[in-house]
């Protein structure tokens, strides 16, 4: 499911990508809400709250949210430069994800550690980066089918899933492969149930064990990406035996 292949991916394997990264994505989502009192990858949101701070002439509001979606667009843009430069590379999507994972492990022991409030805002910009670093990874590897943390745009598309695959039945236009529009609209809602799944998982996760608990999303973004390169390093070294014989 981290692997770009050269063949066309399957809905089933977009689904399993959509379960780890948009769980993923959930659960720290709902961890910043728990421990800041705010989303660092909802950027809906972010954008409707900087006229407000405008208004009321709060510098600081207003640069804080400034700062927060230049970091979710900085992660993205640096996941797809990293993708074009590592197109060659099988495992650069695992790469992407492991770097992501000792990026939030190394944040989170910090937290754990060294814990302050004075931090907050660089905590949540750093935490809205890697998000855009998150989102990016799966967009890409999922030709735009899976949109971890943007729940407003995947619900759009199942709608548009929906619409296509009812009017499969009516409509004589064969263009309408209602067996394809199912798939895509299955796969859309196993986005929408993993992050909501994520969500509820996180908020009792940080009430138990708080910044711990974000440490072990970090953990575990880590031993999927490392066990997706060990894995595809494996097949290919068999394939060259192989070959070899």
């Amino acid at each position: 499911m981290l692997i770009k292949k050269k063949k066309a991916r399957s809905h089933a394997e977009d689904r399993y990508l959509a379960l780890v990264l948009a769980t993923a994505a959930g659960i720290l989502n709902a961890m910043a809400l728990g421990a800041f009192g705010f989303l660092p990858s909802h950027m809906s949101g972010n954008v409707s709250l900087i006229p407000s701070e405008v208004a009321n002439s709060d510098t600081y509001g207003f640069l804080f949210l400034a700062t927060l979606l230049i970091a979710f667009v900085m992660g993205g843009m640096l996941a797809r430069m990293a993708v074009i430069a590592g197109q060659k590379i099988r495992t650069i999507f695992c790469l992407i994800l492991l770097a992501e994972g000792v990026a939030l492990t190394a944040v989170s022991l910090l937290q754990v550690l060294l814990y302050s409030t004075h931090s907050n805002s660089e905590v949540l910009i750093t935490l809205g980066f890697l998000m855009g670093v998150h989102n990016s990874t799966s967009t890409q590897l999922s030709n735009g089918r899976v949109r971890s943390t943007h729940v407003t745009g995947t619900l759009t598309d199942a709608g548009i899933a929906l619409g296509s695959f009812l009017s499969s039945f009516v409509s004589r236009d064969g263009s309408l492969d209602r067996r394809f529009f199912q798939k895509q609209l299955h796969t859309h809602l196993t986005t929408i149930f993993s992050f909501l799944t994520g969500c509820a998982v996180g908020l009792v996760l940080f009430d138990l064990f708080g910044f711990k608990a974000m440490l072990g999303v970090g953990a575990f973004l880590i031993i999927v990406a490392a066990s997706a390169i060990a894995i595809t390093v494996r097949t290919a070294s068999k394939w060259t035996v192989v070959r070899r014989a």
